[in-house]
């Protein structure tokens, strides 16, 4: 065998090792994923247990959703007349979801960011603040300066900082909780 001929064949062989690593990282992904998706999965079962004996608990009538977004297990109760378990500016709301994240912790170990939403109240504050940081972020664009909104939780400062990126412009959060605050950047 000429050395050109061992050359191409030692490329060859390289490029075999090189697509099959591909091809198992890809699988080892695929599993990683699965994983991830099934932990996802059984944390929304452990908090949909939790809720559903809170609700019997509480005498509420609810039912239950379980879902998988992006990377956060998602848990929606809808019923009848559920406010009182939302509270005033979803504060009991927000209590909850922290109760029942410290349930799914005490049965797996691992810290949650499930989210709990109940009666929609999570989904349509979302879309006012992505409304309002579609507006702020047109006012910047315009004027060329930094706008600062009102104190926000951790889940509403993450939907404008989103919103605001989607927009063009960047944001950051500034004051110490429970005041924290967006503040929304020129270009």
């Amino acid at each position: 065998m000429s050395e050109t001929e061992q050359s191409d064949d030692t490329q060859l062989q390289e490029e075999v090792r090189v697509a099959e690593g591909a091809e198992e990282a890809a699988a080892t992904d695929e599993g990683e994923t699965s994983t991830l998706e099934d932990r996802l999965e059984h944390e929304g079962d452990i908090a949909a247990d939790y809720l559903e004996e809170l609700l019997d608990i509480a005498d509420l009538d609810g039912d239950l959703d379980m879902d998988v977004e992006g990377e956060r297990a998602v848990v929606s109760i809808v019923g009848a007349d559920l406010q009182q378990l939302v509270g005033e500016n979803g504060a009991t709301l927000d209590a909850l979801q922290e109760l029942t994240r410290l349930a799914v912790y005490r049965e797996t170990g691992e810290r949650s960011r499930l989210m709990l939403d109940i009666s929609g109240h999570r989904a349509a504050r979302r879309r006012e603040l992505e409304a309002l940081a579609a507006d702020t972020a047109a006012q910047v664009k315009e004027s060329g300066e930094r706008a600062a909104l009102r104190p926000m939780t951790p889940f509403e400062r993450k939907v404008v900082h989103d919103a605001v990126a989607a927009a063009g412009l960047s944001s950051e959060s500034e004051g110490v909780e429970p005041r924290r605050y967006v503040v929304v950047l020129p270009a």
